[in-house]
C-alpha cells in the first residue's frame, strides 16, 4: 500500500511537472509572438515611412526635371544651340587671337539673347500655338509654366545676355544681340499673321549670330567682307530651309493664323487647288543665290579656290534637291529639301573655316596657342587633301625638270590653298609666267 501511494504521488508530481512546463512554454511562446507582432507592426510602419520619403523624393525630383525641361522649351534649346554654333563659327573665322573669357562671354552671351528672344515669341504666341499641333507641347500651352515665370526667365535671359556681352566683348556684338531679341520678338512676331515677308525678317534674324561671333573676335568690325560672306551665308541658307518646313507643315500653320508663303499661296486660290509654284520658285531661287558665296568669297581672297570647288559640289545637290522639289511639289520633296538643309550648313561652315586663308597668315602679334593648335590641324586635313588629289596627282607626273614645283602646282586648286597670303599667290603667278618664258627661250635657242 505504501508502495502505490508512492507510484500515485510520483505521477502526480510528474504530472504536475509537465503542466508547468506547458505553462511556461505557453507564456514563452505567446510573448515571442507578442514580440513579433511589435516587430511586424513596427517594420510595417517603418516601411511605409521610407515608401512615403522615396515617393516624395521621387515626386520632388520629377518635378524638378519637369521644370527644368519646360524652361529648356521655353529658350528653344535646340535652336538656340545652332545659334550659338553659327556664333562659334564667326568667331573662330577670324583667326584669333583667341581669349577664353571672350569666347566664353560671346557664346553664353548669344545663348541668353537667342533664349530670350524665343521665350517672347512663346509668350506673344500662346494663343496661336494652342491651335496648331507642332506646338502643343510647349510649356505655356501645357500650363508647365506660367504666364508670369516665363516672361521673368525671358527678361532676365535678355538683360543678362546683352550684359554680358557689352562687358565681356564689345558693344557692337552687345547692340547685334540686343537687335536680335527686338526684331525676333518684336518685328518677326508681330508680322506673321500678317504678311509673307515675315520669313525675310527672320532669315536676318538668323544671318547676325555669326556676325556676332566675328565682331567679338576682332573687336567690333562690323562692316568687314569675312562678316558680310558669313551673314549673307546664313541669311541665304535659311530661306530653302524654312519654305520647306512651312510647305510641310502649311495646314498647321493656317490653323494658326500665319501668313506663311504656301499658307497664303493656297489661300488666294479661289477654289483651294494651287500648284505652290512660287513657293518652289523661292526655294530654287535662293538655294542658287546661296551657290555663288563659294566663288564670291574665292575672288576676294578670303578662302582659297578649293572651297570654290568643294562647295560647287554641295551646292550641286542642293540645287538637284530644289529642282526636284520645284518639278514635283509633295511633302516628301519638301522634306528631302529640309533635311539636306540640316546637314548643309555645317559642312558649309567647316569648308570655310578649313579653306579659309587666315590660317595662312603669319601671326603678327603674339604666340597664340590655341592658334597654333588649330592652324596645325587644319594644315593636316589640307595635307590629306592634296595626298588623295587625282588632280595635283597627274600634274605631278607631268612635271617638267626644268619647270620648278612651283609652277606645276599652280594648276591645282589644293595648292593654291596653301600659299601663305593672297599677294604671295600674286607673285608666285608672276614667278611662273618668268620662268616659262624663260624656258621657253632656253628651249628655242638649244633647237637654234
Amino acid at each position: 500500500m505504501t508502495s502505490s501511494l508512492l507510484l500515485r504521488r510520483s505521477l502526480a508530481a510528474s504530472s504536475s511537472s509537465r503542466v508547468l512546463r506547458t505553462s511556461a512554454y505557453r507564456r514563452l511562446v505567446g510573448h515571442e509572438e507578442r514580440l513579433v507582432v511589435r516587430f511586424s507592426a513596427s517594420s510595417t510602419t517603418t516601411t511605409s515611412t521610407t515608401s512615403t520619403d522615396v515617393a516624395v523624393e521621387k515626386s520632388e525630383t520629377t518635378k524638378s526635371t519637369s521644370k527644368s525641361k519646360a524652361y529648356a522649351d521655353l529658350a528653344k534649346a535646340r535652336l538656340s544651340a545652332l545659334v550659338v554654333a553659327t556664333t562659334g563659327c564667326g568667331f573662330l573665322a577670324a583667326g584669333g587671337p583667341f581669349s577664353a573669357g571672350v569666347l566664353s562671354s560671346c557664346v553664353v552671351g548669344t545663348a541668353l539673347c537667342s533664349s530670350s528672344a524665343a521665350a517672347w515669341n512663346q509668350i506673344l504666341e500662346v494663343d496661336r500655338d494652342k491651335r496648331m499641333k507642332r506646338t502643343q507641347q510647349r510649356p505655356l500651352v501645357q500650363d508647365t509654366l506660367t504666364m508670369g515665370q516665363a516672361q521673368t526667365a525671358a527678361t532676365l535671359w535678355g538683360v543678362g545676355g546683352v550684359s554680358l556681352l557689352y562687358v565681356g566683348t564689345d558693344p557692337t556684338t552687345a547692340l547685334l544681340g540686343a537687335s536680335n531679341i527686338l526684331l525676333y520678338s518684336g518685328l518677326y512676331t508681330w508680322m506673321k499673321p500678317r504678311t509673307i515677308y515675315n520669313t525675310w525678317v527672320g532669315a536676318v534674324v538668323g544671318a547676325i549670330p555669326p556676325v556676332m561671333g566675328w565682331t567679338a573676335a576682332t573687336g567690333g568690325s562690323l562692316l568687314d567682307i569675312e562678316a558680310m560672306l558669313l551673314g549673307s551665308t546664313l541669311f541665304l541658307w535659311q530661306m530653302p530651309h524654312f519654305f520647306a518646313l512651312s510647305f510641310m507643315h502649311r495646314q498647321d500653320y493656317a490653323r494658326g493664323g500665319f501668313a506663311m508663303v504656301p499658307v497664303v499661296e493656297e489661300q488666294r486660290e479661289a477654289n483651294g487647288n494651287t500648284d505652290y509654284s512660287h513657293t518652289a520658285s523661292l526655294i530654287t531661287r535662293y538655294a542658287a543665290y546661296l551657290s555663288a558665296i563659294p566663288f564670291v568669297s574665292t575672288l576676294t581672297g578670303v578662302t582659297s579656290s578649293m572651297f570654290a570647288l568643294e562647295g560647287l559640289a554641295l551646292n550641286a545637290y542642293a540645287l538637284h534637291v530644289a529642282h526636284k522639289f520645284s518639278r514635283d511639289r509633295t511633302n516628301a520633296n519638301a522634306r528631302k529639301v529640309f533635311l539636306t538643309s540640316l546637314w548643309y550648313l555645317p559642312s558649309f561652315m567647316m569648308l570655310f573655316l578649313l579653306h579659309n586663308r587666315v590660317w595662312d597668315e603669319e601671326e603678327n602679334t603674339q604666340k597664340d596657342a590655341v592658334r597654333e593648335w588649330i592652324s596645325a590641324q587644319v594644315h593636316v586635313v589640307r595635307e590629306m587633301g592634296r595626298q588623295v588629289c587625282i588632280h595635283e596627282k597627274a600634274i605631278m607626273k607631268q612635271e617638267d625638270a626644268h619647270v620648278p614645283a612651283e609652277v606645276t602646282k599652280l594648276a591645282c586648286p589644293v595648292a593654291l590653298g596653301q600659299q601663305k597670303s593672297r599677294e604671295g599667290v600674286q607673285v608666285l603667278q608672276r614667278r611662273a609666267s618668268q620662268v616659262a618664258a624663260v624656258a621657253t627661250a632656253s628651249s628655242t635657242s638649244s633647237e637654234t
